[in-house]
């Protein structure tokens, strides 16, 4: 029993939900700032 909670699927579900939100959070952080200036350089051509 661990944190209560005594099935094995439960308990695995609840630490691959933290798993999940932490990988979302560092793809997040890792692509933050990726492709802005793309998009910069696209709208100076396109209002040339």
């Amino acid at each position: 029993m661990f944190l209560g909670i005594s099935d094995f699927s439960i308990l695995a579900v609840y630490f691959l939900c933290i798993l999940s939100t932490l990988a979302c959070v560092v793809y997040g952080l890792y692509n933050w700032n990726r492709g802005g200036e793309e998009d910069i350089q696209e709208l100076k051509e396109e209002t040339k």
